[in-house]
């Protein structure tokens, strides 16, 4: 991949894979690294980290007892992890006309470019895999596989650059992060507008802000010695942060057509977090240092601009309406181990039965067509 897209004089510092031996880091139970003898895996080597591929993050298609600890190799992953051509016929199976499609490797906002020291190794690494998204994996697929791009979040102006290439392009979305301070970078309410530049080009252009959970490389930890299965029941916890951080930033009042997508969020704990909001805004409490351009309260810019995506919560579809249906999006999180396929068809079945047919519309196909500007019926036969 890089390899075909970096420009020349970064080729001899090109990110490749590389099989390695590996084994668990002592004291961590999900942790792992190379390792001088032991099993062997595919390992991405950026500039000095070497990362391999949680089984988890690649385990489409997979049994619980096949899914380890450990990482996987490409040739033990379903080919519709790496191969456009494999996506699309798994997406034939369960009836999924369009995918939007995020980072995996280089994590769900780009954070590993924001790792690396040479920052235009960086920046050139950013651009070309935004070019391998846009013109080789999602390029053949008649408009059925759409592009997330990254941006340099180490610069903003070079971020809205980046923001409106691609949108001149036909991209319509851009990974953020979900808590962007916590990747050491300002936050959204940063008083110098660090990231003005961004948002001004995302609302010039009408390019989604994707913010994907795992997107500021933290999750809830309850206890060290917790179970894993607490943080994973806890995986909304960053995205009710950033809902929260957006509604009160005054970010919705500022631009009339950002929008936010919370990539993976579920959506059954919104109604709450509005309520909540517009309680803090109405009281009116000085201590709360509410912007002064939100004139309303803060839960009614959401309409039409914040979409919540989920693929697995029913208790969500029961509050819809505290919701807003406009603001609900369907996915299936392939090809990550919660992913619902190749049974995600007869489970939005299950689900939306009972509800009736423009509700249903609009949660699997129309509200995403609306947020993305897509057009409703693809050129191809």
């Amino acid at each position: 991949m890089f390899k075909r897209w970096l420009p020349s004089q970064f080729q001899d510092r090109a990110p490749y894979v590389e099989r390695l031996s590996w084994e668990m880091v002592p004291g961590n139970r999900q942790a792992f690294r190379p390792a001088t003898s032991g099993p062997k895996a595919d390992f991405w080597r950026f500039e000095d980290l070497w990362q391999g591929i949680p089984s988890g993050m690649a385990s489409v298609g997979m049994t619980n007892a096949d899914i380890t600890r450990g990482p996987i190799s490409f040739e033990d992953m379903r080919p519709g992890c790496y191969d456009p051509k494999a996506r699309l016929l798994d997406l034939d199976t369960v009836g999924i006309e369009r995918s939007l499609c995020f980072p995996n490797q280089v994590r769900f906002c780009g954070q590993v470019f924001l790792w690396m020291k040479d920052k235009d190794l960086a920046l050139a690494c950013v651009r070309a895999y935004n070019d391998w998204i846009v013109e080789e994996w999602c390029g053949d697929s008649g408009g059925r596989l759409l592009p997330v791009c990254l941006i340099p979040m180490w610069d903003p102006i070079a971020s809205a650059a980046e923001v409106r290439r691609n949108a001149a392009r036909g991209v319509r979305a851009v990974a953020f992060s979900e808590l962007p301070a916590q990747l050491g970078l300002p936050s959204i309410h940063d008083k110098d507008g660090y990231w003005t530049p961004l948002f001004d080009a995302c609302d010039e252009t009408g390019t989604v802000v994707c913010c994907h959970i795992g997107s500021s490389s933290t999750t809830a930890v309850t206890s060290a010695d917790a179970p894993f299965a607490v943080t994973v029941a806890l995986s909304t916890i960053n995205s009710q942060l950033t809902l929260a951080d957006w509604l009160l930033s005054g970010l919705f009042a500022r631009y009339q057509n950002l929008k936010l997508a919370l990539s993976e969020s579920q959506i059954g704990w919104m109604p709450f977090l509005y309520e909540r909001v517009d309680s803090i805004w109405r009281d009116g409490n000085t201590l709360a240092e509410l912007p002064e351009i939100l004139k309303e309260p803060p839960s009614t810019y959401a309409a039409g601009r914040l979409f919540g995506c989920f693929f697995d919560d029913s208790f969500g579809l029961k509050v819809r309406d505290a919701i807003g249906v406009d603001s609900i999006t369907f996915e299936c999180d392939y090809p990550h181990q919660d992913s619902t396929w190749p049974v995600t068809q007869s489970y939005a079945e299950s689900i939306l039965a009972g509800l009736d047919e423009e509700t249903v519309y609009k949660i699997v196909r129309g509200n995403a067509i609306r947020m993305l500007e897509l057009p409703e019926k693809l050129a191809i036969a």
